[in-house]
């Protein structure tokens, strides 16, 4: 099955102390904590633990790991999920994007799949699972 949705980011709050990477290198290492809000076929809200290496430029990588609440296509629970990608300023690339097994919980338990992540010229965020729940 697939559910698509926009989303927004709620809160974005830097982790206090910062990454001690122990290594200087060209860009900025740090994880904050997300909180988005989803709207369309997934409904909900997710906090995030984002790690991110960018240069002054957007230029870099990320690695996410997301705890959702709410529902898929009117089914309720809880699942969570991981993304990544490298960014070169605007554009997305190498993207990677998981349902975690074993995490979903309600409704969503047993839920397998993948997804993926956009950002329109506008500015909108958009997000897909393409998921499986066993019957």
């Amino acid at each position: 099955m697939r559910a698509s949705a926009t989303f927004e980011v709620e809160a974005f709050t830097p982790v206090d102390p910062p990454v001690d990477t122990g290594a200087e290198t060209g860009c900025t290492v740090a994880v904050v904590r997300m909180v988005k809000r989803y709207e369309g076929d997934v409904m909900g809200r997710s906090t995030t633990v984002f790690t991110y290496a960018l240069d002054d430029t957007n230029i870099g990588a990320y690695v996410a790991m997301e705890a959702f609440e709410g529902s898929l296509d009117g089914r309720t629970g809880t699942f969570n999920f991981s993304h990544s990608a490298t960014t070169n300023g605007d554009d997305r690339s190498n993207e990677s994007f998981g349902i975690v097994p074993a995490s979903g919980t309600g409704e969503l338990t047993g839920i397998t799949g993948s997804g993926g992540i956009s950002v329109e010229a506008d500015g909108t965020h958009r997000l897909w699972f393409e998921y499986q729940i066993p019957d």
